[in-house]
Formats: structure tokens, sequence, C-alpha cells
């Protein structure tokens, strides 16, 4: 028993002595809360100047076209001959020329009315757009006044009164002009499909590379639309087949380039609009787009799954961020920025948006410090620590 006594002794003393020496050495061995990082983790971009396009994904199916019947749907007289039947041609070739002064003015005059018509429309529903979210902030503005009992709820009123109008004024306006835009368009088109195989110099080209089996085409002779100027047989072309909405249709033209996605390759190639039917689908109410493959693709078979995106209304020299940067509260899109350190709270108004990427119309400079990561857990005036980011 003394023995153990003794023992117990000596362990105490032991443990004494380790403490001794734990705590003449805590300042380095325990972490003290003044050791961790001051302000919240986030990651920073450069805000900058770009350009956006509105993205609009459409699923198709890949097609083949081999043989190209070469039509110019409008009486004109031949004034010169180029190939022959039998003759080898390349994509872009002339086959010959025709007389077509007149329709390739009334064309250039169709296209210039029809530009300024979209530009108008462009124009206008960026004007209302800008009134609406002014009025849209106005609300909001009054209704958190009104809570801390600094505005009256006739003044919401009437707010809300001014924001219907500019909505309802927005839609009757923008109505009015897409009905001449589509009459401009529908001249444009027409004149398209007369047009579709001629050249800025009246010159009849080549769609496709191949074989010329047939030839109507006589110097001084007249070409009419009730048969093709030439058939050539080509190699198998891919294209890819989509039905677009009646919104869609209107904002694409015939050689747009375009995105394709085959996700069973596992590639994304560049395609160009060939032809936009006129009129809808009966069955669908939809618009048919052929778009043409513009590269070879390797294992690219008819049939397989493709995705077209289409690039439309374009803004330039915008303000573009990283659409997963914004965050929205009661109908309200705002932003961080890092300024000395600190969190500063941005509203924005946002305009186009793109693949991944959104246009900012107020709210955001170039050279502002966006928070792209941590922002949900920010409010004003927060201590930020920027770990990761471009200046």
């Amino acid at each position: 028993m003394k023995e153990k006594k003794i023992f117990a002794a000596l362990l105490a003393g032991a443990l004494a002595l380790s403490l001794t020496a734990c705590q003449s050495g805590g300042e380095t061995s325990v972490p003290t809360e003044g050791d961790a990082p001051a302000g919240v983790a986030v990651q920073v971009q450069e805000v900058k100047v770009d350009t956006i396009s509105t993205e609009n994904k459409v699923s198709g199916r890949v097609v083949t076209d081999g043989q190209e019947s070469v039509f110019v749907t409008a009486q004109a007289q031949c004034t010169a001959v180029y190939v022959e039947v039998g003759d080898a041609v390349t994509a872009g070739q002339k086959l010959c020329a025709l007389d077509l002064a007149s329709t390739l003015s009334s064309y250039n005059a169709a296209s210039i009315s029809y530009r300024s018509a979209v530009q108008s429309y462009n124009d206008q529903a960026a004007i209302f757009d800008r009134q609406i979210a002014l009025a849209e902030k106005n609300v909001s503005d009054l209704q958190a006044l009104f809570e801390i009992g600094a505005a009256s709820q006739l003044e919401i009123d009437q707010a809300e009164l001014s924001l219907d109008t500019a909505r309802a004024q927005r839609t009757s306006t923008l109505a009015q002009l897409e009905a001449g835009m589509q009459s401009y368009k529908s001249n444009v088109e027409q004149l398209d499909t007369v047009l579709e195989h001629v050249d800025g110099a009246g010159n009849v080209i080549a769609p496709v590379s191949g074989t010329v089996i047939s030839l109507s085409a006589t110097e001084g002779g007249f070409v009419t639309a009730s048969a093709p100027v030439a058939v050539i047989d080509g190699v198998d072309r891919m294209e890819v087949a989509v039905s677009v909405s009646e919104a869609l249709v209107p904002k694409l033209a015939r050689g747009d380039e375009v995105d394709v996605s085959i996700s069973s390759l596992g590639v994304q190639v560049v395609g160009t609009i060939k032809s936009i039917d006129l009129a809808a689908s009966m069955q669908t109410k939809l618009y048919n787009v052929t778009v043409s493959i513009n590269e070879d693709v390797a294992g690219l078979l008819s049939g397989m799954f493709a995705d077209v995106s289409f690039r439309t209304d374009t803004s330039t020299n915008t303000i573009v961020i990283p659409t997963e940067a914004i965050l929205t509260s009661n109908d309200v899109q705002y932003v961080f920025v890092v300024e000395n350190d600190a969190a500063r709270y941005v509203e924005i108004s946002a305009g186009l948006t793109g693949n991944g990427v959104t246009e900012v119309t107020s709210g955001l400079k170039a050279g502002d410090m966006l928070v792209t990561v941590g922002q949900a857990y920010l409010s004003e005036g927060d201590p930020v620590r920027v770990v990761s980011g471009e200046g």
C-alpha cells in the first residue's frame, strides 16, 4: 500500500510539471480568436464592358441533304453561263449570270427598312424596360417607407397605377412596332426566296460541291421559277432540322451563324441558317428551320439529336457579369461589390441574358470589384477577405 502511495505522489508531481509547461507556452499552443482572419471570405471579379447576345436553345435532329436543286423564283434573262452538264463544281462557284438588277435593288431597300424596324423595336423596348424598372423600384421604395410610416397607401396606389400604365403602354406600342417589323420581314423573306442562290452581282452560285447533272440556263435565254437553273449531285451533307416558335422566328435570318451541339459525340460546331419556312406547320404551329453544319464531324450520323443555340438581340459595349453573382429579394435584383475591404450592396437592372452571363443596364460600372462567390453570406458594410479572384 505504501508503494502505491509513493507512485501516486510521483504521478501527481509529473502532471503538475506538465501543466506548468503548458501554461508557460499557452500563447503559441492554444489558438485564440484573434488568430482567425477577419472578414467574410469571398471571390471577386473586375466588372468589364463586353458584348452579349440572348441565346435560345432548340432541339432537333441531324438530317442528310445530298442532291441540290438550284432555283431562282423569278423570270430573268441569262446573260452568261459558266458551266456545262457534267462539270465538277465547288460550293460558292458561279454557275451563270442573270439580269436581276431591279430585284437586287428592291431587296436592298427592303433589308434596310427591316433592319430599321428591328432597331426601332429594340430601342423602344429598352426605353420601356428602363421606365418599368424605375416604376417597380418606386413601388418597392414606397412600400418600404409605408412600413415605417413615411409613405401613405395612396402614394403606393398611385405608383402601382403608373407601373400598370407603363406596362400596358409597352405591350401596345411594341405590338404595333412588331406588326410593322413583320411586314418588312415578309418582304425581305419573299425576296430572299428569289435570291436564295444569287450573289450581289446577280450570279447564280452553287450551294454545294458536286457534279452538275442538269442545267436549264442558256446565254440569252430566260430562267423561270417552274424549273431549277441547275441540279447538283453533291456528296451527302449533314444538316440539322429544328422547329422554332413564332416569337423567335422574326429574330432569325438566313445566313446567321448558330452554335450546334451534338451531345452523343460530345462536340460543338458552328452552323449557318440555310432556310426558314415562311409558314408554320399546321400540326405544331412551329416554323421549320434548317441549319447547315459548316465542318466535317467524325461519327456524325443522320437521326442524331442536336441542340441549336440561336444568338439574338445583341448588345455591344455593355456591362456583362456572371449570372451567378446576382441575388434576388422581393423581385429586386442586387449584387455586392468590394470597396475598402467591405461589402457594398448594389441594386441593379438586368438586360439580356446569355450563356451564364447577364447584361447589367444600371447599378454597376467598369472597374467595380464584383463578388462572385460568397455573396449570399454578405450584408451591407460587412468586412470581407478576398481569397481569390481576378483583377
